[in-house]
């Protein structure tokens, strides 16, 4: 075979590369490793003497001729007790002397010495290790410092015809950790599958229960002059990358989970121990944005849009203590950030960040945690303080904005989970103005001009010299793009960093939701009381009033949750080894009530074993039954355990949601979603990705979509597919601000003298002086009085129009125009004191009506197929209230004759909600079906059931005329009871399933 097409020739390669090119690590023989106490002496014992003289010399003062040894035992023995990380990060006791395993790269030059011992790691590179006494298995290569195990690597080569897969598999069947010190958990830091086109990772090696994860550059690996494998040991296992790794990304996470013992029969927590080696792409997008703060400094924006389930909140630990000691030159004397505020609302975030963070570094005080339960005076103090790391909410902003007065100038880093649209609005330009403390100084000079202190206020709320933004997202909005997006070479914003979607679902990081999509149709027909005048009501409003109707009908509720129970007993109670969840996702919180009073009666009819829970905030009035409603009363925990602990009980299945857990939650039980909500957006891809968690016997997601349509759902996770961008051209322009500006001019109600009176009290009294309100009440009479219905609508909409722009625009432009600053201020008062005009919606519709037909028909189940590309975004475009839009009437015969055309094709009798009741009484009939037995005569049984049937007919005449003459007619009776009856007895009697 030629040269270069054999493993060996692989291993040559990474060796000549890393030993002949870079001179970074050299040759060590398999034969000078000690199997026993897995390290290679003979480095450990160079190490010490090199770095470390004067400690080696009191060693052997004390252990003579034996030191070495010595040494190396007592090494051996904390690597096998504390392990390799310990080691590395803490000092080895010996007699007296402590002695360091590693030297890292000092963040600056104030200590030289430091940056001379870091030259003098040995880095060593073994091929062919036979790693045991009890067998002769080799490991391809295995990277040491200073004679510690660090790094296994199993080679493939794809012209040998095997791939990263065969190492994956090596590394599963013939690499068993028990009784193996080398290869037990936390001793080498990880462990390579590499192939010549992918590399997969793992740091814990289980046998059979091995999980590996993609380590790859993107969906494909690519190198035009080598192996696609390459950047492995040509970037990542370089020294200074393999030692800062070591440093400051490798950890030990410890995580408690909640879980049902099926011993015990009840909930138990377990504490689980993780060594967290970073992902590419986690290890890639920190590494990227310190590099562009050396480079840029201060007051730089950058998103990462990083897929749902990629490892957010890893990443955003990792980065936030780095950013906390970083020095943007190595001969600078003072960290570059005073600060690193760490924004988000996940608690479990919030506490993660902590515990990581020690585990990097164990100074006590590094983080500041500011939850809920603590005040804006905690975080100012924090700040104050200088915290190097503070873990706060959004939401605290604005009040710090009002109570930070006077520090001295100082830079910020921020770093934001879930970069959504509130981000770019009035909270940022409050967080801008809270960390540009020396604005807010000068903000206290009383005597300054005011176009001087709104200038001034212009600034504090803009861009900002002294503060950099670290946004990440999985879904970015297009105003998210505009704020933190890179400008590209051609003009176009887009993330800095991206782990896409696509290649999170190709890896099989996470799953497709978007397979086994199951869509259904809902038909109805509405009828108009016969006893009520025929009267005009307002189309639109009216169409909107009777659509709600329909779907609030106990009859369409209980269709919908027969088919969701029906599918979760056949075939989601048994996914995931008989442990899988759905949810449903409802479209208010009323819905949902009424969803669970059906759940809680079909799932007692069918004598199931579970329940379903209900989660929804606030309380809700149904005036069907006229009573309260909470989640607490409804789901009867007791405040014992919480929802998503609830969940986990073999006792609870289905979590039926209103607005609540559809996003942020993570179960990787949930397999199924019943979707009875319009989505659109980024809520259709976060409210369906709580599917996509992927956990032990899942393999698979369902969704029952009884609203969208699916065309619509894979154009919206197709948008987040790939990466998100936005053309220069289509990018929001600043100067629409005065288009705006223009059109509420042209209505003649805002002066030039009250708006300057306005701004002179506000910007140096502030927004809650009483000098203000005469100043608004007036503008408001003028509105009143002088503006006709129409004029309202459309002042009040382009004032929104204007405020809403203004308020995103001023993130990110740089000029500053004080007359925009104080029409900006002055609108958004106005806004608040202008009249509300109630939309009238004519329910006096709703006694007027009734349902007369309905059912849900199955469309199909399909995949909807994502396809590789990018999702192009446009900016901002002001709408603005033009004109109140024109209200359409007619009579409600004709409004109620379109939803009917519209909604009611293929509606047969069987749909008719009278038949369905008659039907639920007949089986609800406990002596008509005892009388449906093999003891029976067939005659004898249906003389009863047409006995019943007659009587059960009777409860129409009254009510329902039509109904009863047309099923009285002697053929449609005569059909309908015979249909029914031949149904029921082969049933019931013959035992055939229908």
């Amino acid at each position: 075979m030629a040269t270069g097409t054999k493993e060996i020739h692989f291993e040559e390669h990474i060796e000549n590369y890393l030993v002949n090119e870079v001179k970074e690590y050299h040759v060590i023989s398999p034969q000078e490793y000690n199997k026993e106490l897995c390290v290679i002496p003979s480095e450990i014992i160079a190490f010490i003497k090199d770095t470390q003289p004067e400690k080696y010399k009191a060693l052997k003062e004390q252990y003579g001729a034996n030191v070495d040894k010595q040494i190396v035992n007592n090494i051996a023995r904390n690597l096998n007790k504390n392990k390799t990380l310990h080691v590395f990060h803490n000092k080895v006791k010996d007699r007296g002397q402590s002695l360091n395993m590693v030297y890292f790269k000092p963040a600056n030059n104030k200590t030289p010495e430091h940056g001379e011992w870091y030259k003098k790691n040995r880095l060593a590179i073994v091929r062919q290790l036979q790693y045991s006494n009890k067998n002769n298995h080799k490991i391809d290569i295995v990277l040491f410092i200073n004679g510690i195990p660090v790094v296994t690597m199993e080679l493939k080569n794809a012209l040998t015809g095997q791939t990263h897969h065969n190492a994956i598999k090596q590394y599963m069947k013939d690499r068993n950790p028990k009784g193996e010190a080398f290869l037990e958990f936390k001793r080498c830091l990880v462990h390579f599958a590499v192939g010549t086109e992918k590399v997969f990772m793992t740091t814990q090696l289980k046998g059979d229960s091995t999980v590996f994860l993609p380590f790859n550059q993107g969906l494909e690996n690519s190198n035009a002059n080598g192996f696609a494998t390459s950047y492995l040991w040509e970037d990542v296992l370089r020294k200074d990358s393999l030692l800062d790794l070591i440093q400051n990304f490798i950890s030990i996470q410890t995580d408690k989970e909640t879980y049902y013992d099926e011993k015990t029969k009840t909930l138990k927590q377990k504490t689980s121990t993780k060594l967290l080696f970073p992902r590419f792409h986690q290890r890639r997008v920190v590494l990227r944005m310190l590099e562009a703060v050396r480079k840029d400094g201060v007051g730089g924006k950058y998103l990462g849009q990083h897929s749902a389930g990629s490892g957010k909140s890893n990443s955003i630990t990792w980065l936030a203590y780095r950013l906390s000691g970083f020095y943007q030159n190595y001969t600078d004397n003072k960290a570059l950030f005073d600060s690193t505020i760490v924004v988000t609302d996940r608690r479990v975030l919030n506490s993660q960040i902590q515990e990581n963070i020690r585990q990097l570094d164990n100074t006590p005080g590094v983080v500041a945690y500011i939850d809920e339960k603590k005040s804006a005076r905690d975080l100012k103090q924090a700040i104050l303080d200088g915290k190097r790391i503070i873990v706060t909410t959004l939401q605290k902003f604005p009040v710090i904005s009002d109570t930070i007065t006077k520090l001295p100038n100082k830079n910020y880093a921020v770093i934001i989970d879930e970069a959504h649209s509130s981000q770019t609005g009035e909270a940022a330009g409050h967080l801008r103005k809270s960390l540009s403390l020396e604005v807010a100084e000068e903000l206290e000079s009383k005597n300054k001009d005011l176009d001087e202190i709104i200038a001034d206020e212009i600034k504090s709320k803009g861009i900002q010299k002294n503060i950099s933004f670290f946004a990440f997202t999985a879904t970015p909005k297009p105003k998210t793009i505009e704020l933190f997006g890179t400008v590209q070479e051609d003009g176009s914003k887009a993330p800095f960093d991206i782990y896409s979607m696509e290649q999170a679902i190709k890896e099989g990081f996470i799953l497709d939701v978007l397979k086994n999509y199951t869509s259904f149709k809902r038909y109805f027909k509405i009828v108009k009381r016969n006893e009520i005048p025929d009267k005009e009501y307002e189309k639109k409003k009216t169409v909107q009033l009777l659509s709600s109707y329909v779907d609030l009908q106990d009859h369409a509720i209980e269709k919908k949750a027969r088919i969701m129970i029906e599918h979760f007993v056949t075939q989601t109670q048994n996914e995931i080894q008989g442990k899988a969840r759905a949810m449903l996702v409802t479209r208010s919180r009323l819905h949902a009530v009424r969803f669970k009073r059906k759940f809680d009666d079909i799932m007692r009819e069918m004598k199931l074993p579970y329940n379903a829970l209900v989660a929804f905030s606030g309380t809700v009035r149904d005036d069907e039954t006229g009573e309260d409603y909470t989640e607490v009363s409804m789901n009867n925990l007791q405040g014992k355990i919480s929802i998503p602990e609830a969940l986990k009980l073999p006792k609870y299945r289905i979590l039926i949601v209103a607005d609540k857990f559809q996003t942020g939650f993570d179960e990787p039980l949930l397999h199924t979603m019943f979707v009875d909500k319009k989505l659109g957006g980024t809520s259709t891809v976060q409210t369906l990705s709580r599917l996509n968690r992927t956990t032990k016997g899942k393999d698979s997601t369902m969704v029952l979509d009884f609203v969208n349509d699916p065309e619509m759902v894979l154009e919206d996770f197709q948008r987040f597919y790939g990466k998100n961008y936005m053309k220069e051209e289509h990018q929001t322009d600043p100067n629409t601000l005065y288009d705006v500006q223009n059109k509420i001019d042209s209505y003649n109600l805002l002066y030039k003298n009250e708006i300057d009176a306005f701004a002179n009290i506000f910007f140096r009294k502030g927004d809650n002086y009483e000098e203000l309100q005469p100043i608004l009440n007036e503008v408001c009479r003028r509105y009143e009085e002088e503006l006709d219905e129409d004029k309202q609508t459309g002042f009040k909409g382009d004032a929104k129009s204007f405020v809403k722009l203004y308020r995103f625009l001023r993130g990110i432009i740089s000029f500053t125009d004080v007359e925009l600053e104080k029409y900006y201020v002055f609108l958004t008062a106005l806004i608040k004191k202008l009249p509300y005009i109630k939309s009238s919606m004519p329910l006096d519709v709703l006694g007027e009506v009734e349902l007369h037909s309905y059912k849900i028909q199955h469309q199909y189940t399909t995949d909807l197929k994502l396809v590789s590309g990018d999702g192009e975004m446009k900016g901002m475009t002001p709408g603005g209230g033009n004109r109140k839009p024109e209200e359409e009437y007619d009579l409600l015969t004709n409004i109620i004759k379109v939803l009917n055309d519209t909604f009611g094709l293929d509606l047969t009798e069987e749909d008719r909600v009278d038949f369905e009741k008659m039907k639920e009484n007949i089986y609800s009939n406990e002596e008509l079906m005892s009388f449906f037995n093999p003891n029976n005569t067939k005659e004898n049984i249906q003389e009863k059931f047409n006995e019943e049937i007659d009587s059960e007919l009777l409860n129409f005449i009254n009510t329902k005329l039509e109904f009863y003459n047309k099923l009285s007619e002697d053929r449609v009776n005569t059909m309908f009871k015979q249909l029914w009856f031949n149904d029921l007895y082969d049933k019931k009697v013959r035992g055939i399933a229908i």
